[in-house]
């Protein structure tokens, strides 16, 4: 018979964020403890099995989102969006950077109430303390439907460091996250 209490301890839920490019979003939370599996992917349009090249393509209305699988025992909802609405700036409509269109809104997608609620609450509260003088625009939907993207997508950053796009987008972003939320990270 298993433990309750270990099998407690290896719950896993996911939530999904979108913030721009999936490649950046992918780069900020694998390594975060107590993360354990980042999927590039999309989702909040009205196109089944979406490729990438429809989704960058605006027609889609999907987001490039990835879904975060964690141990809610050992990095909580709250700490995610901390993370989350540090990586990214949550008062830009579909935008990041010279990433722009609908397909990289700040968005993200939960699965239950309690979710939902959580969200909402950590929102007003830093839209409150942090974004005073900005209104934060990220979008909160209910999950539909999650299609991963492409395999060459995945882990891009990770296979991909020398990639341009990688070396002066996502390096000094990941090194500004790490210095400012070093408690997180492995």
């Amino acid at each position: 018979m298993i433990n309750p209490l270990l099998k407690s301890q290896n719950i896993e839920k996911k939530i999904y964020f979108g913030g721009g490019c999936f490649w950046c979003i992918e780069a900020f939370f694998e390594n975060v403890k107590g993360v354990t599996n980042v999927v590039s992917g999309y989702s909040g349009g009205n196109v089944k099995n979406p490729t990438y090249k429809e989704v960058i393509s605006g027609t889609t209305n999907h987001a490039e989102i990835c879904e975060i699988t964690y141990k809610p025992k050992k990095i909580n909802l709250k700490s995610l969006l901390e993370i989350f609405f540090t990586s990214h700036n949550p008062t830009t409509i579909n935008r990041q950077g010279n990433d722009i269109g609908s397909q990289y809104r700040s968005i993200i997608m939960y699965e239950d109430q309690i979710d939902q609620k959580q969200i909402i609450d950590f929102i007003s509260e830093i839209q409150e303390s942090i974004f005073k003088k900005q209104k934060i625009v990220t979008k909160i939907e209910k999950l539909k439907e999650f299609y991963v993207a492409e395999e060459y997508h995945q882990n891009f950053y990770k296979l991909n460091k020398n990639y341009p796009y990688c070396i002066m987008i996502i390096n000094p972003k990941i090194q500004e996250l790490r210095k400012k939320l070093k408690k997180y990270y492995k």
